[in-house]
């Protein structure tokens, strides 16, 4: 397994690291298998969508942040709640393909970190398993 160091800048901010992934599967030497991606915390997470534009990520950051309000009601006490819950609704892991020794992607997507309580340094877990 290999870790990643995503930083960030804002609260609620879309990080791409595909490249960083891709690195990753071309290092691990498997030509064909399954990359698992694991964010081992409770506030962020990993998705996949569209990469070709930046405004795709910064309007998903913002109607994420208008679906899940930061004010709530929360009972949570440390001002973080609205995090967890988007972090629970976008999910702590992806599972993507590997041929040819790269991600199996579309022709737009790409990986994103997804951080909710930002700023922050954060890990991002990537495993390449062989068939």
């Amino acid at each position: 397994m290999q870790m990643l160091h995503v930083k960030t800048d804002r609260r609620t901010q879309f990080v791409d690291v595909t490249t960083q992934v891709q690195k990753v599967v071309a290092a691990s030497g498997v030509a064909s298998g399954i990359c698992y991606l694991y964010v081992p915390h409770t506030t962020a997470a990993i998705t996949i969508n569209e990469c070709a534009d930046p405004d795709v990520a910064r309007d998903v950051e913002g109607a994420l942040d208008r679906l899940i309000s930061a004010a709530g009601p929360y009972r949570h006490g440390e001002g973080n709640s609205d995090s967890h819950v988007k972090s629970v609704l976008v999910g702590a892991s992806q599972i993507m393909y590997v041929e040819g020794g790269k991600l199996v992607l579309g022709r737009w997507q790409g990986v994103f970190f997804c951080e909710f309580d930002g700023p922050r340094e954060r890990r991002l877990q990537v495993k390449v398993v062989a068939d």
